[in-house]
């Protein structure tokens, strides 16, 4: 009989390294090409940032500066009251986000999981609602805002920002919800859970992807949003986001282009920090890979 020599076997092709084909080089060189053209601007920003402003255009494609000029952010954050702004930015878009993903996730619920009459027709107007620019209802919510004597204030700025329609929310929440099993509703509801204890504990923890792809979008909303904060803060300059401060740094007689350049770094920062911890859930959401 032929005994088998005991150990491990490797297998033969073990170790092996698939050979370099010509298509995937130039596949990868063309990927590495595009991306150092799509990134280039923001680390031509980081440049800019710790530059004179004399030598920002003066300097060319040169990205590394004759003198790193770290006042530049000193400037922006004191000089400029960039500080403040972080912080009225920071209430704002925190408000924004929460109202947000409650309101959109109780009204997700309901359209995903409920039938009810008229519920096409109500479908109908949201989708109509979601191609109007945000100028032909500025007028509006300002006069709203202004009867509940919440102008100028940073409630007034959260609902008018988070009290919208924000319809892409409310549909992503509506088909996540549509496609879980009743069966979860049925034995919540034999467990003796009411309606907001079932949506609460059980709907939205596993709503999480869901989550994080509205976090994401209505972060990068509040957080960048220009028009209504500026109307809204027209006569409280102390209340301004970093999106209205930037215009300090134009004057009538010339720009502050190293200052501008420091703030939008510092207004950049947090977007890329949320970004990085929420996007692998965003990329899932998107993709429809969710996992429970």
């Amino acid at each position: 009989m032929t005994q088998r020599r005991s150990g491990t076997r490797t297998p033969a092709r073990l170790g092996r390294r698939r050979p370099l084909r010509p298509g995937r080089i130039l596949t990868f060189v063309g990927l590495l090409v595009l991306s150092l053209v799509w990134i280039y601007p923001f680390i031509w920003l980081l440049s800019a940032s710790v530059k004179d402003s004399s030598e920002i255009f003066g300097s060319g494609l040169d990205l590394i500066p004759d003198e790193f000029v770290w006042e530049n952010y000193l400037r922006a954050w004191t000089e400029a009251g960039f500080a403040s702004y972080f912080v009225n930015t920071v209430l704002i878009t925190a408000g924004t986000v929460l109202v947000v993903v409650v309101r959109s996730a109780l009204a997700g619920y309901v359209l995903g999981r409920y039938d009810f009459p008229g519920k096409k027709l109500l479908i109908g107007v949201f989708l109509v609602t979601f191609f109007l620019p945000e100028g032909y209802t500025i007028i509006p919510v300002t006069q709203l805002t202004d009867q509940l004597g919440l102008l100028n204030t940073h409630a007034g700025v959260i609902l008018g920002l988070g009290a919208g329609g924000q319809i892409a929310s409310t549909l992503l929440y509506a088909g996540y919800f549509r496609g879980l099993p009743k069966e979860l509703e049925e034995s919540a509801k034999l467990d003796g859970a009411g309606p907001f204890r079932t949506f609460f504990q059980i709907m939205m923890p596993m709503a999480w992807p869901i989550t994080a792809t509205v976090v994401i979008l209505t972060f990068l909303f509040a957080w960048n949003t220009y028009l209504l904060p500026l109307v809204f803060t027209l006569s409280e300059p102390d209340l301004r986001t970093l999106a209205i401060g930037m215009t300090v740094f134009v004057g009538e007689y010339g720009q502050d282009w190293s200052g501008m350049a420091a703030a939008a770094v510092i207004s950049l920062i947090p977007v890329v920090v949320v970004f990085v911890v929420l996007q692998r859930k965003f990329v899932d959401s998107i993709a429809g890979a969710v996992k429970q």
